[in-house]
């Protein structure tokens, strides 16, 4: 963890549909440097998909986010504000769901009542619609409860909180498929034009569809911040049944019946839809943004 925090970083203009600003961060664990001079702007009305290998950062990176962590140099806003000096405006316009977390020996109702109050917009009728789709008993203790029914609730809990930016990290590991395809439903239907998603995720096909843009972290740095949509239109993905030549191909892949090859797309190039686990790891492979803005 941080051992201070750098005093009163430079202060940054936000545009209106900016949510959040990270420019130039750096941040260590001890002696290992995680980020150095990192960049990332996320905008309002998104649901964003945070990519990267296992030790890349993306849980520090949350963290960060929600002011569990302090940068030791750079600067930070959420809606303008610091979140390192964790203002309770700001709280509670942020729910974060962590990958792992404890829960006290209580019932779901009896949760939802101790902690509710700490956000203002909370729509308990929601919440229990959103338990009853994800099949959640609320009369059992949350103790009690498989990994994924623990999941739903919270998951339930932090839609129904109505905050501005919601964090999921990994939220589909623990559900079973039905409850991933709601999952997916669910989240889109919260989706308004003043709320964010930031999802961190290597379950990259349950997010197919949903997620977008994409940000991927690589080597301390945001390498690719960008929509799916805009690298389609400038390359496109083909299976042929011959080895395709390194000199015009973009990024070749060996998959059964023949090779995956993504190259430039022309006027006449016509090629299968990018899916987001072949945009990672063409990303990765070119390195250093050359596919996307960041």
């Amino acid at each position: 963890m941080a051992s201070q925090v750098v005093q009163e970083a430079p202060a940054l203009a936000m545009e209106m549909d900016v949510a959040v600003r990270m420019n130039d961060i750096g941040f260590s664990y001890q002696s290992k440097k995680l980020f150095s001079h990192l960049d990332l702007e996320i905008r309002r009305g998104n649901i964003y998909g945070l990519l990267g290998k296992n030790g890349a950062g993306k849980t520090t990176l949350l963290k960060l986010l929600c002011g569990q962590l302090f940068a030791q140099s750079g600067a930070i806003e959420v809606f303008n504000q610091n979140p390192q000096k964790r203002i309770p405006s700001l709280l509670q316009e942020i729910f974060y769901l962590p990958e792992e977390f404890p829960l006290p020996k209580m019932k779901a109702n009896e949760y939802l009542a101790m902690l509710s109050p700490f956000y203002p917009r909370f729509d308990h009728t929601m919440f229990g619609v959103y338990c009853k789709d994800f099949e959640v008993d609320l009369n059992q203790r949350l103790d009690q409860m498989s990994l994924g029914q623990k999941k739903k609730v919270l998951l339930s809990f932090g839609l129904a909180s109505n905050t501005s930016l919601l964090i999921l990290d990994e939220p589909t590991n623990g559900l079973d498929i039905p409850s991933k395809r709601q999952f997916r439903q669910t989240v889109a239907s919260a989706m308004t034009e003043n709320r964010t998603f930031i999802i961190s995720t290597h379950q990259v096909r349950d997010m197919e569809n949903l997620i977008d843009p994409i940000i991927i972290l690589h080597d301390g740095s945001v390498i690719f911040n960008d929509t799916v949509a805009s690298v389609a239109d400038k390359y496109v993905l083909n299976l042929t049944t011959s080895e395709p030549k390194t000199d015009t191909a973009m990024y070749t892949e060996k998959v059964l019946g023949g090779w995956m090859v993504l190259s430039e797309r022309t006027e006449e190039t016509e090629g299968q839809p990018l899916d987001l686990e072949t945009l990672f790891n063409v990303v990765v492979q070119t390195s250093k943004g050359t596919m996307g803005g960041v």
